[in-house]
């Protein structure tokens, strides 16, 4: 992204934020959606006739068993069938889609709470510090495991430039005399797939070895980098910034939602990456 652009496009759980390119093509149905459906009424909505979630949320806490997309798709079509009743709420610039059974006579004193939350979670000064922070936690945990960070907004690198979009590169990391155009999404949503491919793109014109450090993927995203001679590094929880403890704890309980305010990185964590650096290299020596 370029310097003058804030971490986040838009904020993270706002419905009109960038999508997969399943909403941008025409793609054949995919029959997960209907596994999806049974899944969402049957087990996880199961007992919780009383409460109201919004998309994101869902998409989320479902992505163990499912895309965002699928679940996206598969709330779409519980809505048009009435199945869910729905409704989008604004609150600031963020516009969410909300859900609840149908029955539900109290859901905006439900919805009351989700948007108090959002006031909080869009703040421009939080948000800010959340994307700031993923970067700073990862370059205090990789040079751990000897990644040395040696640029950082990178639009050129080693005598070569990128000048097809005004996208840059958040850092490059080196072990072993390999280069790594990193990019680091401290965000609840995947990384968008037209951001993914110019990111990786760029890492080709640049000479470097694409490295994706997400809180989360797809694994049809995982595999796009892998075919390309990268990684990625999933971390699994949104990393809120010291001082917001209290505030990931309840995000954690209240909303369900993966996020944590560690003191640093987990050392396995970042030896996931070294580990198939090294084998990397012992394929390439081994060759």
């Amino acid at each position: 992204m370029s310097e003058d652009e804030p971490y986040f496009r838009e904020p993270d759980w706002n419905e009109q934020d960038d999508r997969s390119e399943e909403e941008h093509e025409e793609w054949p149905r995919d029959a997960k959606v209907d596994e999806a459906k049974r899944f969402i009424m049957d087990d996880f909505l199961v007992g919780k006739g009383s409460d109201v979630f919004w998309e994101r949320q869902i998409e989320v806490r479902l992505e163990g068993q499912f895309f965002h997309w699928i679940t996206a798709k598969a709330l779409q079509e519980l809505r048009e069938e009435g199945e869910l009743a729905s409704e989008l709420v604004q609150e600031g610039s963020i516009v969410l889609r909300l859900y609840w059974f149908p029955g539900n006579r109290y859901w905006k004193r439900k919805a009351g709470r989700i948007r108090k939350f959002m006031r909080f979670y869009s703040d421009p000064s939080f948000t800010r510090a959340l994307g700031n922070h993923g970067e700073i936690m990862f370059d205090a945990a990789l040079p751990t495991v000897g990644f040395m960070p040696t640029a950082r907004k990178v639009r050129g690198y080693g005598g070569r430039v990128w000048t097809a979009t005004g996208h840059d590169l958040d850092r490059v990391f080196v072990r072993d005399g390999v280069g790594y155009g990193t990019e680091i999404k401290n965000t609840l949503p995947y990384i968008p797939h037209d951001e993914l491919r110019v990111k990786i793109r760029m890492c080709q014109t640049l000479g470097l070895k694409p490295l994706f450090i997400v809180r989360g993927a797809a694994k049809s995203y995982v595999e796009e980098v892998r075919r390309e001679g990268g990684f990625t590094l999933v971390f699994k929880w949104q990393l809120f910034p010291h001082g917001y403890e209290e505030e990931a704890r309840e995000t954690r309980e209240a909303w369900g939602l993966p996020v944590d305010s560690p003191r640093a990185i987990q050392d396995g964590t970042v030896r996931r990456f070294l580990n198939w650096h090294l084998g990397q290299l012992a394929g390439v020596n081994s060759g």
